[in-house]
């Protein structure tokens, strides 16, 4: 079954309501890896319940519709669609607890041709279910490699931001566990590709690899370290392209180069020097 166009473009996507603990804060932040140093004050803030603090990337598991494209009706073939790029836009800090409401859509189809698939672009509005304030924007592109030659538009395809030369002005080293994707995956990606060693196997991995939202989770980390001193006011938005995945317990150094109003980044795995995230774009709150 092909893209239809407009079906796809119009899809009707649950909206979903979520009940936020101060448990499913904190059991984040902990699946991101916060918490490996316990005497460090500033990460046990997104841990420790008196003076509790959610991390700016948690905005990707809230209000999380499902893998709704794995619906037969969409026309989309599921087995061959990829996440390449993502992006967190925060409006205020996210909440520890309450109640939210997650919209999403799709913005855009890009048709590439019968041999180079379709590129879907994708929002999310995550909502204070209580005033109706928005939280927080998400953006993502999924590259469903199956696809293409549906005949819908050629463009435009989004430019990512370009990476910087030289030297990084900072680095950050952050270890990953190596049950990290197990523990990941109770913030809803129950997808097999990260706990059972056979579905990897099968899938062209010697081991469960690290969800992608949990390497985004790592680098949103390593941001807040560097550039924010860990207060998630200080945090706008945060852009980044998939490279290659990582695989628990493997280190995670994201390099920084200072830019106006933010900063370029990239990330590797020290172990394999591999390239995972690229053409990463930091802004710091206020910043257009």
């Amino acid at each position: 079954m092909a893209i239809n166009y407009e079906h796809l473009l119009n899809y009707p996507i649950p909206e979903i309501r979520q009940t936020i603990r101060w448990q499913d804060t904190a059991l984040y932040n902990f699946s991101i890896g916060l918490g490996q140093d316990p005497m460090d004050q500033k990460q046990l803030d997104f841990l420790y319940e008196p003076r509790l603090k959610a991390m700016p990337s948690m905005a990707n598991v809230l209000g999380y519709p499902g893998f709704w494209l794995r619906n037969p009706d969409t026309g989309v073939d599921w087995t061959q669609v990829l996440h390449g790029e993502q992006s967190v836009i925060l409006h205020k800090p996210l909440p520890v607890d309450g109640e939210i409401i997650g919209r999403s859509r799709i913005s855009e189809i890009i048709d590439r041709g019968p041999s180079k698939g379709a590129l879907l672009y994708n929002e999310r509005v995550v909502l204070d279910a209580r005033t109706g304030e928005k939280l927080a924007t998400l953006e993502g592109t999924t590259f469903a490699r199956g696809d293409g030659g549906f005949g819908g538009p050629e463009g435009p395809v989004k430019k990512p931001h370009p990476e910087p030369g030289g030297t990084p002005d900072l680095t950050v080293d952050l270890l990953t566990r190596p049950e990290q994707a197990i523990v990941y995956r109770l913030n809803g990606d129950h997808n097999p590709l990260h706990i059972d060693p056979e579905v990897a196997a099968k899938a062209g991995f010697k081991q469960p690899i690290l969800h992608g939202l949990c390497t985004f989770g790592v680098v949103c980390h390593a941001l807040m370290k560097a550039l924010c001193g860990y207060d998630p006011a200080r945090f706008g938005r945060m852009d980044l392209r998939f490279s290659s995945p990582v695989f628990p317990g493997e280190t995670i150094r994201t390099e920084i180069w200072h830019e106006e109003g933010g900063a370029a980044f990239r990330a590797r795995v020290v172990e394999r020097d591999k390239v995972v995230v690229s053409n990463g774009l930091f802004r710091h709150a206020g910043v257009p």
